[in-house]
């Protein structure tokens, strides 16, 4: 997860190796939704040269992967950001905490006509996903880059709603975000997903703006391994969190195609409050 769509995908599951709750002890089992990339196996000779069979579950549908974690048919899984896994949580009334932080990635914010968001004009049209639960990242960013005043502050769960229409600078319009790319020809600037953008051949060139990584509302968009409660602490599993960081795995990450995400090192006891802290919010 490049960053995650909450967006229902066609369910397809293939697995490398059989898939059931029955599987070696001294065999960790990893479900992730990339499978196809590089730095996986990378990531594995690291984990053997430590001592650690590591085995891949493809998951191509985001409803899986926590629950095949739930139900041990994977120990880890590794597609997701503290929100998602928090809401999840929530949702299912389940315990899956982040043991180990990977990446953020910032959102860009596109454009053809401009080339700032200081440049575009007072009235200007920006179109981002009309999926609510892809709209709270946006509207955080549009707030800080200055572009929306949002009625009672930047918030978690910031909605088109709580946008002051009046004191923005700009005007918001939710679309199909499979549109959002093409959108680009007839407005002032759209928020595309990594998962389009590309596809529609957009480049650094094109955007305008990014988060800043290192702004405190983000830290629920960092991507996590994650665990079931009752191995947070287990060393192995901990032991694999640290070898995504090893500078070899590293390397090859950042030499894939495409890839602008940013490295995090937050503890677990840090995720894992920022994880807690969202489930309660949700639940209300």
């Amino acid at each position: 997860m490049r960053r995650l769509l909450v967006i229902p995908l066609l369910f397809a599951l293939t697995l490398t190796a059989a898939c059931g709750r029955d599987h070696p002890s001294d065999v960790v089992r990893i479900g992730v939704n990339d499978l196809a990339l590089p730095h996986w196996e990378v990531f594995k000779s690291k984990a053997a040269d430590a001592g650690i069979t590591v085995e891949y579950v493809s998951f191509s549908d985001y409803n899986q992967p926590n629950p095949a974690l739930s139900q041990r048919q994977v120990d880890l899984n590794k597609f997701q950001h503290v929100r998602y896994l928090a809401n999840y949580n929530a949702r299912n009334n389940d315990t899956l905490v982040p043991i180990g932080a990977t990446e953020v990635f910032p959102l860009a914010l596109y454009s053809k006509k401009y080339r700032s968001v200081t440049d575009i004009p007072r009235g200007g049209e920006i179109t981002l996903s009309n999926n609510p639960a892809n709209q709270v990242r946006p509207l955080l960013s549009l707030a800080a880059a200055g572009l929306v005043v949002l009625k009672n502050g930047a918030s978690w769960d910031s909605k088109l709603e709580d946008v002051d229409p009046a004191a923005s600078k700009v005007r918001l319009t939710p679309i199909d975000p499979t549109l959002t790319a093409q959108s680009l020809g007839s407005v002032a600037a759209a928020f595309v997903d990594d998962t389009f953008a590309r596809p529609a051949g957009l480049t650094a060139n094109e955007i305008i703006y990014t988060d800043d990584p290192e702004r405190p509302d983000l830290k629920q968009y960092i991507n996590v391994f994650a665990a079931r409660a009752a191995d947070k602490d287990n060393p192995t599993y901990l032991k694999l969190t640290e070898i995504y960081h090893d500078p070899a795995v590293e390397q090859a990450i950042k030499e894939e195609s495409g890839y602008r995400g940013i490295f995090k090192y937050n503890t677990p006891a840090d995720l894992q409050a920022t994880a807690t802290e969202l489930e309660e919010k949700f639940r209300r």
